[in-house]
């Protein structure tokens, strides 16, 4: 799997629905530093720091990543005329979106959803630029991402936890991704092996020789 492919993860975190003076706002943490999550295949580390340095020029948010739905906020570079404000802090990745209640009905039905208790939960699609695995001949290995390269999206989703118990909340892309990297992971590790094999002989050819 290429690592610059893109990747949806979900957590179950504190969001909330806010009245301020730049209007109603949503106020959450879709990227959670080392927090593990059990992705069914393995399990997932976010180490502290993968966020430095990130390409966040040009982040949508979005529900449950609909992306046949006009974004409800966007995030432009982080400047004065962005609807939505990312905060990259040593927890994480904190957003505050402003919604526009008063002309979007969809903007107005996630306040609510939010203020109520309805939607617990944030998500982002995000791509890899480094990573580590341990235990890859385990049967739940552990991927440590060490460097997020860039997140394009973020979404207030229903379902917000990969927990093992939820499966079919997970939804079948997150799945196969999650498969896919893991297969990838051990095929690399796989050539690596083979190669120092192969350097190992032809050394020990050459002492042969002498």
């Amino acid at each position: 799997m290429s690592k610059k492919e893109l990747e949806k993860r979900s957590y179950s975190f504190e969001v909330r629905a806010e009245q301020t003076e730049r209007g109603q706002i949503i106020v959450g943490r879709p990227i959670v530093y080392e927090s593990m999550t059990d992705l069914g295949w393995f399990n997932e580390i976010i180490e502290r720091g993968a966020l430095t340095g990130t390409d966040l020029t040009d982040v949508r948010f979005l529900v449950n990543h609909d992306l046949s739905k006009i974004p409800l906020a966007r995030s432009r570079r982080n400047n004065g005329n962005s609807t939505m404000t990312l905060t990259v802090d040593d927890m994480g990745l904190k957003i505050e979106v402003v919604l526009d209640t008063e002309n979007n009905a969809d903007a107005r039905a996630l306040y609510s959803a939010v203020q109520r208790g309805d939607i617990t939960g944030m998500s982002f699609m995000f791509s890899i630029e480094d990573e580590e695995w341990q235990d890859l001949e385990s049967d739940h290995p552990t991927r440590r991402i060490k460097k997020i390269g860039s997140v394009v999206e973020v979404s207030a989703v229903t379902f917000p936890a990969y927990e093992a118990t939820d499966i079919q909340a997970r939804g079948k892309e997150a799945l196969d991704n999650a498969r896919s990297a893991l297969e990838s992971a051990r095929q690399q590790r796989g050539q690596s092996l083979d190669s120092d094999l192969e350097l190992a002989k032809a050394k020990t050819m050459t002492l042969s020789i002498i």
